[in-house]
């Protein structure tokens, strides 16, 4: 293990799949501190509360002290500084996420010089997975328990069948599509 490594894996995790829960059981053990960052983005009408999103991440880990979770707010580098965090860590699916992931990760060390990114490859049951995926399948009242946590499916079963009962049309903008 290293010396006092932290390492951050940020996103908005809504919802955490069981994608980002392999990555983050495989890149643990290599740092000292690990911390799931939930992202708040003004930008995005997520599916599911920052306080949901991370309820849900905290009973998935509840039985690893090593993972701490929290939300943080504005550019990941200054989460990263206020943290006194090394290292990124990111998940790659395809070709295409490592274009953009490289980018950022560019920009991370510019910003801030003690970034480095390290990229895991996602594990090959979950290749194809995407939040919005599996968001789009529960809003068709579709099995995604392959897809999710036990906890997780609950809840996204249960929010989709309440905005559905609330307003047919209310899924258009809710965070299905992102």
């Amino acid at each position: 293990m290293s010396d006092g490594l932290v390492a951050v894996y940020p996103g908005s995790f809504d919802p955490i799949t069981r994608g980002h829960v392999d990555i983050i059981n495989r890149a643990k053990r290599f740092f000292d501190k690990f911390t799931v960052a939930v992202a708040i983005n003004p930008r995005k009408r997520p599916f599911f509360s920052i306080e949901e999103r991370i309820e849900m991440i905290k009973e998935v880990f509840r039985n690893d002290p090593k993972i701490e979770v929290e939300a943080f707010k504005g550019l990941l580098v200054d989460y990263l500084a206020k943290k006194k965090a090394q290292i990124v860590i990111r998940g790659l699916r395809a070709l295409s996420d490592f274009e953009y992931e490289f980018q950022m990760a560019l920009t991370n060390r510019k910003l801030y010089a003690d970034a480095e990114t390290f990229f895991l490859m996602t594990s090959e049951p979950f290749v194809y997975l995407s939040a919005a995926m599996v968001k789009e399948i529960a809003r068709f009242g579709g099995e995604i328990e392959c897809m999710v946590p036990p906890p997780v499916a609950k809840r996204l079963h249960d929010k989709a069948k309440e905005l559905e009962n609330a307003d047919p049309d209310k899924f258009e903008g809710e965070g299905f599509n992102d």
